[in-house]
């Protein structure tokens, strides 16, 4: 009984502790973001520091810049390239979109009304339903397309805006990441040193799981955005859809987002190429892709998630629900994570 007791006591402790944790560091994210980043790229350039210092016989401060400099050349130049090709195709989408609907309403009018003969049958009040619904429909994918469109270069003018702030951001990212990768690739300044001697075993097995644990969690996730980004761009290649790129981007990104999925971009693209361009093997196609690429996606999910965490499919799945029912993307990552470190809790025998 006093097991049972202490395991639950020390269960409470975790749940509150880290709770507390988790809101202070999303609370304070604005004022540590340089630091974070930071701290999450010098772990991923540490490896290649410590081979480029070894291989080339140079010392870890000058292995350091050149990782440093030639992984945020990267980085920049690719969302320069990605923001300049996302732009131009959103503000394309919104005004084809618009001066389409506008000059061809009468015809999108007039195809509904022929389609309308093949349902002679049907009870008036259902076609005149209908009749409304696809009026509704037209009006609102007009007002959606419009609007995102709008919003996105507005997002984008913004972003320009806060070119200082973001430059600020950069500049302390690059010359911690600098130095982070600096101390971590030295073999003079590791974990043992920050730790006390009568704590080093368990607080480096406590941290050596938990970026294992979250390196593997946020690699899972990126593979399943590229893997839904890489799908749906063939797919949009395939048949020939236009703005495949901004497309793709949104799918991939709608895919993580609750309630959305990729549905909110594969059915409305489908029944525009049906009602209006009258397409039906892009209808058809889409709508196909569309079904394959949402079961390769539940398929891979847990099983990526899961072998990657090391956590059972259905805590990752409970955590997902779970989070996103409660407070939507932050109560995913919320559990997500609390399942992660209490796992990790778990395996040194902490409960």
């Amino acid at each position: 009984m006093n097991d049972l007791i202490n395991k639950i006591d020390k269960i409470s402790i975790f749940f509150i502790v880290y709770t507390i944790l988790f809101l202070t560091f999303f609370n304070t994210l604005d004022y540590t973001l340089p630091f974070v980043l930071a701290f999450l790229c010098a772990l991923l350039l540490r490896k290649p520091t410590i081979f480029i210092s070894k291989k080339l016989k140079i010392k870890s401060g000058i292995a350091s810049l050149i990782t440093t400099l030639v992984f945020f050349t990267i980085i920049i130049t690719l969302l320069v390239l990605g923001i300049t090709t996302i732009s131009q195709e959103a503000i394309q989408l919104g005004k084809n979109t618009q001066a389409y609907i506008s000059k061809n309403s009468t015809d999108i009018y007039n195809s509904f009304y022929k389609l309308q003969k093949y349902y002679n049958d049907l009870d008036p009040y259902i076609i005149n339903t209908l009749e409304k619904n696809f009026t509704n429909f037209v009006t609102k994918t007009s007002n959606i397309v419009v609007g995102f469109s709008g919003k996105l270069v507005s997002y984008i003018i913004n972003l320009i805006a806060t070119i200082p702030y973001i430059l600020m951001v950069v500049l302390f990212t690059l010359l911690t990441t600098y130095f982070f990768t600096k101390d971590m690739s030295s073999s003079k300044i590791n974990m043992q040193n920050l730790i006390p001697n009568n704590k080093t075993d368990k607080l480096l097995k406590i941290y050596s799981e938990t970026k294992k644990m979250l390196g593997n969690y946020l690699l899972s996730y990126m593979i399943i955005i590229l893997f839904t980004f890489l799908e749906t761009i063939i797919v949009f290649l395939i048949f020939k859809v236009k703005y495949a790129v901004i497309l793709s981007v949104i799918c991939a990104i709608a895919d993580l987002l609750p309630i959305l999925g990729i549905g909110a971009i594969y059915i409305p693209i489908a029944f525009i190429y049906l009602i209006v361009f009258k397409n039906y093997v892009t209808f058809i196609g889409l709508l196909i892709c569309y079904i394959l690429v949402s079961i390769i996606r539940q398929i891979i999910e847990p099983k990526i998630v899961s072998s990657s965490l090391g956590i059972h499919p259905v805590a990752v799945l409970a955590a997902l629900f779970i989070g996103l029912k409660s407070n939507g993307i932050s109560g995913m990552i919320f559990c997500i994570f609390l399942v992660v470190f209490f796992n990790i809790f778990r395996k040194l025998d902490m409960f």
